[in-house]
């Protein structure tokens, strides 16, 4: 395995990423981070990120020095090059002239990292800060116009430094240099697959358990579908699914979800109607924030209420992933470097004295779609869209009902129907209708009509944290738009968001 250390890069998970696309396992772990857990972990090497401090600057990120007496190899990146070199003696100042964006790379060197690789090549550069001295036993190995120090090598110890960061597209043979860290220098073996995985944490769901109950609260999603897969391989019937109807699901989703689970996987499922008391409950709110809490409150009492039927039942199953931990803990050990919090982390329920069972918590989405290939789940859950835990009602801008509702949900059918068959589903992070507060006038049948306006928002992304909108092809778009102004009542005009994350978000409220 290879660690990467988290000095508040906004690419750490790419760095993580980029690992384990070479079948080499790879944990993110904070500076502050217990030197005898690290050692624990046997890594083969070692990974500093890059971040946003400067070394010289009070309270920047520091991880424990001795990590350079682990004796295994480090690769430093960007700040985690400007950490090793101040560390081992050598000096960081503010650069003269700060280099942002392309730059062409001359190695100097092509050895270790840089094996098998041209003398000039593209790389990505992000800094402002450079290397004015190096430490005893390093050698610079690459530099830029702006940048003479651009890579350094101490190559008895194993220790590397690149001032650009590979781990992004715009670094070409960003791929090349990582593979060359973890094979030929760190001897990492292209073993973790998610067939490896999926054995594994088969064995120790089964090892953690015994022979004990475990409920899992069940949304559809790829996520907590394919948690309840892995489990029920693990433990059969004592595991029960628990899916409540909020009344806020797509068109008939609650039936198609009971059929697959059911009578496909063979998984115990309890499905509650709680529709109206959502809907009761969320009658004439407007505020979106208030109708997350109204969602999650009801949720939990529901939720609860069913739990407490199951006698026995001593875990508690989510389909936590690994973003959601990174996210949900502080980088430096600070208030400021959280990200967000997330509902799946820590949100447990004290008074259910439940034991949590998170199988997927170290893998990123890509993987656990692949996860899900690997142990038989059809393509329909595997690809599925993320879809929010309020469901439609952020989505529904305004006042909720059972029109509104039923608008939306037609709307929202005929948008996906038409996105699948012009082959654009899968490569799409998410697609779907907003309904919206106001109203247009439109003309049908010579007649003027006042209806309701509908945006579609289709996007591209990779993880959520950033998201492009998608560039669908006109005449797609207008076969959309024709569909829903002509077979559903109440709606006269769509439109299309073409706003990017950040710095919209991707669902609007």
């Amino acid at each position: 395995m290879i660690v990467v250390v988290d000095f508040g890069s906004q690419y750490n998970q790419l760095i993580a990423r980029r690992v384990r696309e070479h079948k080499v396992y790879c944990q993110i772990e904070p500076p502050h981070v217990d030197l005898a857990y690290l050692r624990s972990l046997n890594p083969e090497g070692i990974i500093l990120s890059g971040g946003p401090s400067s070394i010289y600057e009070k309270n920047s990120p520091k991880i424990n020095p001795d990590i350079f007496k682990m004796g295994i190899p480090i690769l430093g990146i960007c700040y985690g090059m400007q950490f090793m070199v101040d560390a081992l003696g050598g000096k960081v100042k503010r650069a003269a002239k700060r280099e942002y964006g392309f730059a062409e790379l001359i190695i100097s060197e092509s050895q270790g990292i840089f094996k098998s690789l041209k003398d000039t090549v593209q790389c990505w550069m992000s800094h402002g800060d450079s290397i004015d001295r190096l430490p005893p036993g390093f050698t610079a190995t690459a530099f830029t116009d702006n940048t003479p120090i651009a890579a350094t090598a101490d190559f008895n110890r194993r220790l590397y430094g690149l001032q650009f960061h590979p781990e992004v597209e715009h670094t070409p043979k960003g791929k090349q240099m990582i593979a060359n860290f973890l094979f030929g220098i760190c001897g990492c073996k292209p073993n973790w697959t998610m067939k490896a995985f999926a054995t594994e944490t088969i064995e120790t769901v089964k090892q953690t358990v015994k022979d004990k109950k475990v409920i899992l609260g069940l949304s559809g999603g790829v996520d907590s579908s394919v948690t309840a897969v892995l489990i029920h391989k693990a433990i059969g019937h004592r595991l029960t699914c628990i899916f409540v109807d909020n009344g806020l699901l797509r068109l008939n989703e609650a039936a198609k979800l009971k059929t697959m689970f059911k009578e496909h996987l063979h998984i115990n499922i309890r499905y509650v109607n709680a529709s109206s008391k959502f809907l009761r409950a969320l009658a004439g709110v407007i505020d979106p924030e208030k109708k997350r809490k109204i969602i999650g409150k009801i949720f939990m009492d529901v939720f609860d209420a069913e739990a407490f039927k199951i006698r026995g039942a001593e875990y508690l199953a989510q389909g936590t992933l690994y973003p959601d931990i990174i996210e949900s803990r502080s980088a430096f050990g600070g208030p400021t470097s959280i990200i967000k919090s997330h509902h799946n982390v820590g949100g447990l329920p004290k008074k259910m004295k439940l034991k949590l069972v998170e199988p997927l918590k170290f893998l990123f989405k890509d993987e656990v779609r692949a996860l899900g290939k690997e142990i038989g789940l059809p393509d329909d859950l595997v690809w599925r869209q993320p879809f929010p835990g309020p469901g439609l009602a952020i989505r529904i801008i305004g006042e909720i009902n059972a029109k509104r509702l039923s608008v939306l949900r037609k709307v929202d059918a005929i948008l996906i129907e038409e996105i699948k068959a012009a082959g654009f589903y899968k490569k799409l992070w998410q697609s779907f209708a907003v309904l919206l507060p106001i109203k247009s006038v439109g003309v049908m049948g010579d007649k003027r009509t006042y209806e309701n306006i509908v945006a579609i928002r289709a996007v591209t992304s990779r993880d959520a944290m950033t998201a492009d909108w998608a560039k669908l092809p006109h005449k797609l778009l207008g076969k959309i738009s024709n569909r829903i102004i002509n077979e559903v009542n109440g709606v006269n005009r769509v439109a299309y968001d073409i706003s990017s994350k950040p710095p919209s978000t991707i669902e609007w409220e």
